[in-house]
């Protein structure tokens, strides 16, 4: 069984490799990102370790709502946790509060 993970930036990151993956399963949506994007598609898995990558995967998915929403609908997740994710990974300050 897989340790849970707690860390927002780690889950952050998460969401953002599911996008990625997300954007990788449409051949016109992952002709629009790496034209975008300017990276090529043989350095596509590289480049998914770079935290600043994954902030623009999210800034892609985020332009607009159809996209948030196709996105959340196919990873069962909500869109205010990717909003969240993408905050948390567009923020390069950012920390969670430590009480």
């Amino acid at each position: 069984m897989k340790k849970p993970v707690h860390n927002p930036r780690e889950v952050a990151e998460i969401v953002a490799v599911r996008a990625l993956s997300f954007i990788a399963g449409e051949p016109e949506r992952l002709g629009a990102f790496l034209a975008e994007s300017g990276i090529g598609p043989e350095t596509l898995r590289t480049a998914a370790a770079d935290p600043h990558f994954l902030a623009s995967v999210l800034d892609f998915v985020m332009r607009d709502d159809a996209s948030v929403k196709a996105f959340a609908d196919a990873s069962k997740l909500h869109p205010t946790n990717i909003a969240a994710a993408h905050q948390v990974l567009g923020d390069p300050h950012w920390e969670r509060d430590v009480p």
